[in-house]
């Protein structure tokens, strides 16, 4: 631990340990009243549930996060011309920078969006990067990319406010960066791609597991909160249905459902979510989708693999952060060592997300072992395997008690002429001691992460 991050632990512990465990209370009580869910679906069943939080938020020092805001900036840039340029040059591919197959046979790739370029030719407007804290290497080291529909930046955001009201010692005598900004730099990125008309956030509803943040974020930038039975599109323009019956143009879709359910004349024609005709409407230029249709190509685990090499590509710079250890089964090196080291390794599904399709090999039976090899030796396009990294736990307080949690942190980087990483977060970690599955659709927890100026 850096003296810089000592200093600001022992601050922290000194207010701390001069509250009660009545404040504590107040604070899930006031949480509670809120009502900030994240629901979850589990052997068929809708649970509806508070999402569990701690009061102890992670603590991280300005000059830490500096590295981690450079590093996300120059990744976010990298891959959003990565997505630019597959869909229209596809350079990269023709100077095999990254294998065609791992284009073609992702599967958020859209082939019939070939050619297209979106408003202002962004793509990653909003973005959720997952990294963890190598105990070994004392780095932050980033496991995943989230481009599609990355979800929770409403939950520090309530959780902060609380901390305020309950804990206002806190903000006095430690310089914690604010965080309110975020939602002028999310209504900021609606307006730079908006193509004239209000702006909309994209409701599944309320069976949504992320439907509270839904509401939160449509609130915080002044937009419209909307299901697909209230846009309707005429002529190749989007239209919002007031209440009585007005029609109001529609400049910019900030959706919070999944490709496949967005049109269901272009997409899944079962789908009861979306709105048919919208590609339409996007594809003439008429309307700007955030996230744009087809990122999905990017959040492959398999296209992990080259980020580093889309910056020197694109960039022509090096990583300021850098991949946890990956190998790709797709080249024979790679499988060699996956074969011989499987027990020791984490094997990921590249189409899976949420936490579903990690297999551990240190819990895997020899059986188990052999199957697995087996089905990467069919398919060896299906899989990524990465070192176990053993990342830093975190204080959480858990039954009236203080004990250590495996803790990631999802940081958010919002786009419009540059990136702009949020002074903030989300820190998730394990409900259960050992567990490395921190995801909230695994039922894990989350709470604060506090950026303090020494």
């Amino acid at each position: 631990m850096s003296e810089d991050r000592k200093m600001v632990t022992e601050t922290f512990w000194d207010i701390l340990s001069n509250q009660d465990r009545q404040k504590v209370k107040e604070f899930k009580k006031y949480m509670d009243k809120f009502a900030i869910n994240f629901n979850l679906y589990k052997d068929g069943n809708f649970i509806e549930r508070a999402l569990p939080f701690d009061v102890i938020p992670r603590l991280m020092t300005a000059k830490e996060f500096e590295k981690i805001q450079k590093g996300l900036s120059q990744r976010i840039k990298a891959l959003n011309l990565f997505l630019e340029d597959i869909y229209t040059e596809k350079k990269i591919v023709k100077q095999k920078i990254i294998p065609e197959e791992f284009i073609y046979q992702a599967k958020g790739y859209l082939k019939e969006l070939q050619g297209f370029s979106p408003s202002k030719k962004i793509r990653t407007h909003i973005n959720g990067i997952d990294l963890v804290k190598d105990t070994v290497s004392n780095e932050w080291v980033i496991l995943e990319d989230n481009l599609r529909v990355p979800s929770g930046a409403s939950y520090p955001l309530s959780i902060r406010n609380t901390f305020r009201k309950i804990y206002p010692d806190f903000f006095e005598k430690m310089k914690i960066k604010p965080i309110k900004d975020y939602a002028d730099t999310l209504k900021q990125a609606m307006d730079y791609v908006n193509c004239g008309g209000i702006n909309v956030v994209l409701t599944p509803g309320r069976f949504n597991s992320a439907y509270y943040e839904h509401a939160y974020l449509a609130d915080i930038t002044g937009s419209k909160l909307v299901r697909n039975n209230e846009l309707l599109v005429e002529n190749k323009t989007l239209y919002f249905k007031n209440y009585n019956g007005k029609k109001v143009k529609v400049g910019a879709v900030y959706r919070r459902l999944d490709d496949e359910f967005l049109d269901p004349k272009f997409f899944n024609e079962e789908s009861l979510i979306g709105v048919p005709g919208i590609m339409e409407v996007y594809l003439a230029g008429n309307v700007a989708i955030m996230n744009a249709p087809g990122n999905g190509v990017a959040d492959d685990k398999g296209i992990y693999y080259f980020v580093p090499k889309m910056i020197k590509y694109y960039l022509n710079e090096e990583p300021i952060l850098q991949n946890a250890p990956t190998y790709l089964p797709y080249f024979e090196k790679d499988k060699k060592y996956i074969f011989e080291n499987m027990e020791k390794l984490v094997i990921k599904d590249v189409a899976e997300a949420g936490g579903y399709g990690v297999m551990f090999g240190h819990s895997m039976s020899e059986i188990q072992i052999q199957d697995l090899k087996t089905i990467i030796e069919a398919n060896p396009r299906r899989f990524i395997a990465q070192e176990l990294i053993e990342f830093y736990d975190e204080d959480c307080y858990i039954n009236d008690e203080i004990v250590q949690r495996k803790a990631d942190f999802r940081a958010y980087v919002i786009m419009d002429e540059e990136p702009k990483v949020w002074s903030c977060g989300l820190t998730r970690y394990a409900i259960e001691a050992g567990n490395y599955l921190v995801n909230s659709s695994q039922g894990g927890g989350f709470k604060d992460t506090w950026v303090v100026e020494a």
